[in-house]
């Protein structure tokens, strides 16, 4: 269940930053709050997560689904740039949150 509610969680984080950009500096009320509601989930699921996946898995495997999730919105819906390296780099982090899973 630790490993569910981490994932989820570092969906959560691609959902925080992506309000974070869209309440233009806390300025427009609607993202701010999903930004609220959302940071508050993807905290609470990974200090949940933390009671049993040991905190550098945990915390990095989090980190990286947040990066590479917020970096395909932003390419995908947002038109920021994407080339064959920044995929390339996305594979890595992706390899890498396999590998700290593998190696649990």
């Amino acid at each position: 269940m630790a490993w569910v509610v981490l994932v989820l969680s570092g969906l959560m984080e691609t959902a925080w930053a992506t309000a974070l950009s869209a309440s233009k500096g806390f300025s427009r009320l609607g993202p701010s709050l999903l930004f609220l509601v959302t940071l508050t989930l993807s905290m609470a699921g990974l200090a949940f997560a933390l009671r049993s996946i040991p905190v550098g898995t945990g915390y990095a495997i989090w980190v990286g689904i947040g990066a590479v999730g917020t970096a395909l919105v932003g390419m995908v819906w947002l038109g920021e740039a994407v080339s064959v390296a920044k995929i390339l780099c996305l594979v890595l982090i992706v390899s890498g949150i396999v590998g700290l899973k593998l190696l649990h």
